[in-house]
């Protein structure tokens, strides 16, 4: 029997304000607190004690899976607790995982204390919406507070495919249908190429991650649909660049001119720690697509997009930059960790 019960252990990240839990083999449970890792004061894990927390999560088709691939994602529930996103994988031989925390509850644009342009592209009728940035950023919490305002104010058919599905959403104003990758369909790909066919309003895409994704994606933004992914870039000029530069060099003009027409919003984000102490709140570079924008991603001039975010104030949009500014001179972060997250460390010094 495992040193320690899983539930206990994500109660506890839960009820410590953590967001991930760590199991490995030759050490104790690590929670992630506030960025930072911490180790617990729970016995070490052995081999058994891994495989018997983390196959007993499995089915055997999904024990089969991992056995097969080393890598497998799924998602478990801790009843009136938490829900967690959980990557299953192999280090030294050993099996190992990570669980990330996902709330039951879903807050909304206003409880984030977002930005109220959120709102803005949330109310768009077509077209694609990008979120991105590194890993555990929070970009799945900004979708779920996006698709909670639509899904509160709007009558819409929504349809999101997910690997795995993390926020679960109810129906309120609007119809969601949620598909898990590996038990409602077989691929992103796959589901996109159908998805026209199930007269969806908005499509939620869980990430971009292939040529052929990508492609079915922004097919369906032109076809009249909204759609919203993700990807893991740093700002909105890397991630026009970096879709663009997924295609073969004779499709890329195309593609330029495709995105050109159906990109309505870029929203990059990082988290950064407060000031006081108390836990992590989220920085935004925010470009909604302009005319001049448009141009520039039509007429492979992406670096002007730089100058079209700075000075796109009253639109909505901000640089990275100036909102780390803003948080700290709002006292809501230290000037380190400000200077530590902007694209510019030099600019950023000369102007603060």
């Amino acid at each position: 029997m495992a040193k320690v019960e899983l539930d206990v252990l994500l109660e506890e990240l839960v009820l410590r304000e953590g967001s991930d839990l760590h199991l490995r083999y030759g050490e104790p449970p690590v929670f992630r607190i506030a960025g930072d890792l911490q180790r617990t004061e729970y016995p070490i894990f052995d081999d058994n004690d891994l495989e018997e927390i983390i196959y007993g999560l499995m089915t055997p088709v999904q024990r089969d899976h991992f056995e097969k691939k080393l890598e497998f994602d799924m998602a478990y529930e801790v009843t009136g607790i938490a829900r967690f996103r959980i990557n299953c994988f192999k280090q030294m031989n050993h099996i190992a995982a990570v669980m990330r925390i996902i709330p039951l509850k879903i807050k909304t644009i206003d409880e984030w204390g977002f930005p109220p342009v959120f709102k803005k592209i949330a109310d768009l009728t077509r077209g694609l919406v990008l979120v991105t940035g590194p890993t555990g950023s929070g970009k799945s919490t900004t979708l779920a507070a996006i698709i909670e305002h639509i899904n509160q104010t709007q009558s819409k058919h929504i349809i999101t495919i997910e690997d795995p599905i993390e926020f679960l959403h109810r129906d309120r104003n609007s119809i969601i249908e949620q598909r898990e990758i590996g038990i409602d369909t077989t691929s992103y790909a796959e589901a996109l190429r159908r998805v026209i066919r199930q007269s969806p309003d908005i499509i939620l895409v869980g990430e971009m991650r292939d040529l052929e994704t990508m492609g079915q994606a922004i097919t369906a933004a032109e076809t009249g649909h909204l759609v919203f992914s993700t990807l893991h870039t740093i700002d909105a000029v890397q991630t026009v660049d970096r879709i663009i530069d997924v295609f073969p060099p004779a499709q890329q003009q195309q593609i330029r001119l495709q995105l050109s027409t159906t990109l309505q919003a870029v929203i990059t984000e990082t988290l950064v720690r407060k000031k006081d102490g108390t836990g992590r709140t989220a920085a935004f570079e925010i470009m909604i697509c302009t005319p001049a924008i448009k141009s520039a991603i039509r007429e492979a001039k992406t670096t002007q997009i730089y100058t079209a975010i700075q000075t796109g104030g009253r639109l909505g949009m901000i640089q990275m930059d100036r909102y780390l500014k803003n948080l700290y001179h709002q006292g809501i972060i230290g000037y380190e960790e400000a200077l530590a997250h902007c694209a510019n460390p030099d600019e950023f010094e000369k102007t603060i």
